[in-house]
């Protein structure tokens, strides 16, 4: 079992960015122009590591090798976005894994591509990239290429040496419980499981019942063994079940137009373990938009509008005016949500308005979330996407 943690020290510590490994500050899948980067370093991996994993770490400065971190990053739906754009996709896994010296909604994010021994090309076109492009590795630069065989085995040792290196101990499993229990969350409910005598899971939480159901705010989920953070919220409200094969986590939102006192069912993560040392996440999407009054909701989107309009002409906000701002993300949300199409750009066009107010920032970046869960979970992509 590797311990991703120090997967990603062992990347960083031995190799530059080369034909198995790239780094990133952050990633951008909001855009078109993100988007096609991402699924161009992703192609271009695939295809020049035909028989051995390869990696993007994400939250890497460039130039210093500084580990920095980026947002927890929970959209187990990216496969799908590979899948709906390249041709001879590879299978791809995107963890989140802690670091001590790191707030705690910061992380580093590990994208794992998994050997695929096909050549991968685009089967659409996307941004600047056409449909049958093609790309590969050389060195620590990704290039356009006309192949179609498959590429160079040349990494096969050093990748798994480098794994082999990054294998969990037991001293490593026992540390990190203690740290998660005794050091970081030390002023909430924390509680640990085994299971089959391998897997030991982590959580926190600010407990609460409600009625007969017990529902945990702030939470954090870690897989300690592997070192990765299955879960990580500042707000929201989850449950946790589990029984002696499966941890099940489901996810709720407040929703509400002037407040948000009603929480909706987003989506139910199944992490089911096996004896043979394997483990499977299923994620299965519940949330159904709520339905309101389109005359209010017009009224709403109109107030946004012109809050944001007077934000980008640097005037100051009433008190009641930043009320409103709380609640923007939210309500841009639930406009879209309800058939206003424009809604979603306004959202993401405001992000720098929105920066300078931590909460209010929180709640964007929280509703993107929510919105990329929902394409995600469609099959269907256009090249609008």
């Amino acid at each position: 079992m590797i311990n991703k943690r120090l997967l990603i020290k062992n990347l960083l510590a031995h190799n530059d960015e080369c034909s198995f490994y790239d780094k990133k500050r952050q990633l951008n899948l909001h855009t078109r122009e993100g988007k096609g980067k991402f699924l161009k370093h992703i192609c271009a991996l695939s295809n020049s590591n035909p028989t051995n994993n390869s990696y993007i770490v994400v939250g890497v400065e460039d130039e210093s090798n500084e580990i920095v971190g980026d947002d927890f990053f929970d959209d187990s739906r990216i496969q799908n976005l590979v899948n709906a754009f390249l041709e001879n996709p590879p299978k791809i896994q995107y963890e989140n894994i802690p670091f001590p010296h790191l707030p705690k909604d910061r992380v580093v994010g590990l994208v794992t591509i998994k050997p695929n021994n096909k050549v991968s090309f685009f089967k659409k076109g996307i941004h600047t990239i056409l449909a049958n492009s093609t790309f590969k590795r050389v060195g620590s630069n990704t290039i356009p290429t006309e192949d179609k065989i498959p590429f160079s085995k040349q990494n096969i040792e050093t990748v798994i040496s480098i794994e082999n290196n990054s294998r969990n101990s037991i001293a490593h499993t026992l540390e990190g419980v203690l740290d998660f229990i005794n050091l970081r969350h030390k002023d909430m409910y924390a509680k640990h499981k085994v299971f089959k005598e391998l897997f030991v899971v982590c959580w926190a939480g600010n407990k609460k019942k409600v009625r007969e159901h017990t529902y945990y705010s702030r939470v954090d989920i870690e897989l300690i063994n592997e070192q990765i953070k299955l879960f990580y919220s500042a707000q929201d409200e989850v449950s946790i079940e589990y029984n002696e094969n499966s941890f099940i986590i489901t996810e709720y939102i407040p929703l509400g137009l002037n407040d948000k006192t009603s929480y909706y069912p987003l989506e139910k993560v199944s992490i089911t373990f096996f004896d043979n040392g394997y483990y499977k996440i299923e994620n299965k999407m519940l949330f159904e938009p709520p339905i309101f009054n389109k005359r209010m909701l017009h009224h709403i989107y109109n107030t946004n509008k012109a809050l944001l309009s007077k934000m980008e002409k640097g005037f100051i906000l009433t008190e009641r005016e930043e009320k409103d701002l709380e609640n923007l993300p939210s309500t841009l949300m639930i406009c879209y949500l309800n058939g206003f199409e424009n809604a979603k750009q306004r959202l993401i066009d405001a992000k720098n308005l929105l920066k300078p107010h931590p909460q209010v920032y929180l709640s964007f970046k929280e509703s993107l979330r929510v919105l990329r869960k929902m394409k995600y979970n469609s099959q269907e992509f256009t090249d609008n996407n």
